[in-house]
């Protein structure tokens, strides 16, 4: 027992630091893409979105690969690999001189950006069936914590060039790299190993070895729609809240930070409470309606104090994702973990590379100076009515196959 729980450990502070250099970054690529670019901001916001899109693509790519390669050589090696290739793409980004060279940068982190998948297989190597939707959202807590710490830090040290952003990113990463070489232990046990398949490896492929259970198919649909609208908030934030509020740097970093806070709150203590209390079905539906509502409620936001209240239903409602992986890493034996996490991120990959494209021209048409209406928030009513779409999906899956 006090293995596994060192184990949980171990990732968490892995994946927090990792989120923390990811986070930096965050505040000051409007910024940067509009001193690289020549533009403004409504351009920019369409450069960031095809960045984005550059990192998804890799990240469609090679999240099943890696995911599988772990189920054949192990958690410990692949992890250690993809936090090395971060902290070298950060130094890349600090010294990128042009556009182009941040797009090269974006690819490369997207071919390492994949340790989401093994961290995740790590945490159900090491989790009883009925602590998993609970551990998964303590990973999501990691994530809001890194969100607390990077951004404000990134918006922070931007004062000072930015660039500077990207180096603390790098420092990080590389510590990360250096915990998880000299303490990180193994998971995954020698006999639940298995041989590594293309078919299984490839993003397609991997995503078609679902099919093998039907009752994960309406689950997974919801779980991708609900990554397709989150990118709303992801894309378009920064550029949203700079040209409705007139934020700085600075301002976008604390908002994200609280952003972290509550999903930090929610994710790493009141999951506990409520999940086991209602249970994973009440658990998804509940918080797809609050998505719902706070997408809606960010696109209406009128003054800049409402972007932090209305984030209390928004991060209330990040219990439908470990809810949901609670349910269907049921559904897998130990030795496939690897796999169905790999498809779990490549989904997420694919709303990654559709999305931004999507949410950040939606801003861009509506904050265009030509443009006939001005409605910055329209990404996130788009996001509200692509999780209505999740709630149906998700609605009838439950009552034919987890009712």
């Amino acid at each position: 027992m006090a293995e596994r729980k060192s184990g949980v450990l171990f990732i968490l502070i892995t994946i927090l630091i990792d989120c923390i250099g990811f986070g930096i970054i965050i505040p000051i690529m409007p910024d940067l893409i509009k001193e690289l670019a020549h533009v403004d901001l409504s351009q920019a916001s369409r450069y960031g979105g095809w960045l984005l899109v550059a990192y998804s693509v890799m990240q469609f790519i090679f999240s099943p690969i890696l995911g599988s390669l772990s189920d054949r050589f192990g958690r410990r090696p692949i992890l250690l690999v993809s936090l090395f290739g971060l902290a070298v793409d950060y130094v890349f980004l600090a010294f990128a001189p042009s556009l182009a060279w941040l797009f090269v940068g974006r690819i490369i982190a997207g071919v390492c950006g994949a340790s989401i998948t093994t961290a995740s297989a790590y945490i159900a190597d090491v989790s009883l069936p009925e602590k998993r939707a609970q551990n998964f959202g303590l990973i999501g807590a990691a994530f809001g914590l890194g969100f607390i710490i990077g951004p404000i830090i990134g918006g922070l040290f931007a004062q000072y060039g930015l660039r500077v952003p990207f180096m603390i990113a790098a420092g990080l990463s590389l510590i990360n790299w250096l915990y998880g070489y000299f303490i990180l232990p193994e998971s995954l046990k020698l006999e639940n190993r298995r041989h590594f398949d293309w078919k299984r490896a490839n993003p397609i492929g991997a995503i078609k070895q679902i099919k093998k259970y039907p009752s994960l198919l309406g689950l997974l649909a919801s779980l991708f729609i609900l990554y397709l609208a989150a990118q709303a908030t992801q894309s378009v934030w920064s550029y949203y809240t700079i040209s409705k509020f007139n934020w700085n740097a600075a301002w976008v970093g604390y908002s994200l930070g609280f952003v972290g806070l509550t999903v930090a709150i929610v994710q790493g203590g009141l999951i506990r409470l409520i999940i086991p209390k209602i249970g994973n079905k009440r658990s998804i539906q509940l918080g797809l309606v609050l998505y719902a509502i706070g997408f809606v409620c960010f696109s209406l936001a009128n003054k800049g104090w409402m972007m932090f209240a209305f984030m209390v239903p928004y991060a209330l409602a990040g219990i439908t994702g470990p809810a949901i992986q609670g349910i269907i890493s049921k559904q897998v034996g130990p030795n496939e973990q690897g796999e169905l996490q790999g498809i779990i991120t490549s989904l997420m990959s694919l709303a990654s590379i559709f999305g931004p494209g999507l949410m950040t021209y939606l801003f861009f048409y509506f904050t265009a100076n030509e443009s006939a209406i001005y409605f910055p928030g329209a990404p996130f009513m788009m996001a509200a009515f692509l999780t209505c779409i999740a709630i149906v999906i998700c609605n009838r899956s439950l009552r034919k196959y987890h009712s």
